[in-house]
């Protein structure tokens, strides 16, 4: 059954780091609600109640046009092997781009990375566990490398003109 906690208990912090994909919900008051699926080794938790996810560029920057209007932020883990499982992280949520004093300090959780666009740092204030059951089960074969070979060929100057 379903459990809400206040913080990452240590058990789904090792749940969270074994995830290949997770799902960033976001809207303002009077947007539509923006799911983005997001893999790519991009997420950190930095603490029971803080995580951190590396966002790079692709093709919209919707998620950081509505933090802006409204931090509100839900991210979605779904077991698809082993025990089922779906993980909810609510929270508050800021972007932190390059030219930022704490850039620096949070890029290095996940070294250079071509593309880089910002990295979303959010403060956790709910997680929700929820039983997973209908969620099916997949098996992990390898990340896709297309956007990180674009970003590559792009070049830091090619992807400032995209």
């Amino acid at each position: 059954m379903g459990q809400q906690y206040s913080a990452i208990p240590d058990k789904l912090a090792s749940f969270i780091q074994q995830q290949k994909l997770f799902f960033v919900g976001t809207a303002t008051a009077d947007s539509r609600v923006n799911v983005s699926p997001k893999g790519m080794d991009s997420l950190r938790v930095l603490d029971a109640n803080r995580v951190i996810w590396l966002n790079v560029t692709g093709s919209g920057n919707e998620t950081a046009a509505h933090v802006q209007v409204n931090p509100r932020m839900t991210i979605m883990f779904a077991a698809f092997e082993g025990s089922p499982m779906i993980l909810r992280l609510y929270g508050q949520a800021k972007a932190v781009h390059h030219n930022d004093s704490q850039w620096a300090e949070l890029i290095a959780h996940f070294g250079q990375v071509a593309g880089a666009r910002q990295i979303f740092d959010m403060q956790i204030d709910m997680v929700q566990s929820s039983c997973g059951m209908a969620v099916p089960l997949f098996e992990y074969q390898a990340d896709r490398d297309q956007l990180k070979n674009w970003a590559e060929k792009q070049g830091e100057e090619g992807i400032q003109t995209y």
